[in-house]
């Protein structure tokens, strides 16, 4: 009998013991799960969920509240968490090309594991709400332009004169236009815009990039092959466009720089030229008061020497 009591008592340790194992394991492989939150960024977006039962949340206010404090209970469990953009457009075509429903919390959790592996995602590190929003619609923004800018030079097909793929020869001659740009123009801090109009958008990339006295020019980041999808759709399309270039030292004053897009080259733009287009409101027209601390430059000569495959 004690034999049986003691079997028994056996049996029921090591069982609690492997409860507790697997507990502290699930817990373990949590933190170390990532978290993905599909943020409804603005009071457009959120009116329209709310047509869905499951979707509880009545004021926009109150849910990015909850969502900011589920951010920070994440972070302080030590676990990491990315937001994503959630489109209720785009969530509504997913379900019917997925045949699932969409009024369905495993429904919005699929489409928001979806969208994140697309990228247009940014990482928790503690900002405020307010903070993160604009960041995240900045992201997705680029993320569109560039998918937007790829296709289009996808499109474009061979030249019916020498048989060269029309995009990947403007985007290698963008890329070497973007090199040579930032070889001439030196060690510093370099911030471009490029603006590229296409038939039905106007393309923007902005890139920003250091280069210090001793290495060459090097551009391995996803704002580098953006700027220069954007750059090649200019090139390729042969439509008006323009590069601004503005490049920080530490004591001296920032030099601003120019360039037009024409007949697929960037022709450099006169300093005047750059300081009437630096100083005039886009949108309004009306002039702006010019930096104290800024010199505008012409653009300089990019040189005539072009990548092999340029068509």
């Amino acid at each position: 009998m004690a034999h049986t009591r003691n079997t028994k008592h056996a049996k029921h340790s090591a069982a609690a013991g492997y409860s507790r194992s697997g507990t502290s394991m699930r817990r373990t492989l949590r933190r170390e799960a990532p978290s993905t939150i599909g943020l409804l960024a603005d009071e457009q977006d959120f009116a329209a969920m709310q047509r869905y039962r499951t979707f509880t949340f009545d004021d926009h206010a109150v849910y990015l509240q909850q969502v900011e404090g589920l951010l920070k209970a994440l972070a302080a469990q030590g676990m990491h968490a990315t937001v994503a953009l959630f489109d209720p457009e785009e969530y509504a075509e997913f379900c019917t090309e997925s045949g699932i429903a969409p009024d369905a919390p495993a429904s919005r959790s699929r489409f928001t594991a979806e969208i994140a592996s697309a990228g247009a995602t940014v990482a928790y590190a503690g900002q405020p709400i307010d903070a993160l929003i604009p960041l995240l619609v900045s992201r997705a923004v680029r993320q569109a332009t560039w998918e937007y800018a790829t296709m289009t030079l996808a499109g474009l097909g061979d030249c019916a004169d020498c048989g060269q793929d029309i995009g990947r020869a403007a985007f290698d001659r963008a890329s070497h236009l973007l090199l040579r740009m930032l070889e001439t123009a030196g060690p510093g801090t370099h911030h471009l815009v490029c603006s590229a109009p296409t038939e039905n958008e106007h393309l923007l990339a902005v890139l920003h990039t250091e280069r210090d006295t001793t290495g060459p020019t090097r551009l391995e980041t996803a704002e580098g092959a953006e700027f220069v999808t954007v750059l090649a759709v200019g090139i390729a399309l042969e439509k008006p466009g323009g590069v601004v270039l503005r490049t920080s030292n530490r004591g001296t004053q920032d030099r601003v720089h120019g360039w037009r897009l024409a007949r697929g080259s960037l022709i450099p733009l006169t300093a005047g030229e750059v300081f009437s287009a630096y100083c005039t409101d886009a949108d309004t027209g009306e002039p702006v008061a010019p930096e104290s601390h800024v010199e505008y430059c012409a653009g300089f000569d990019l040189g005539a020497d072009e990548p092999e495959s340029h068509h």
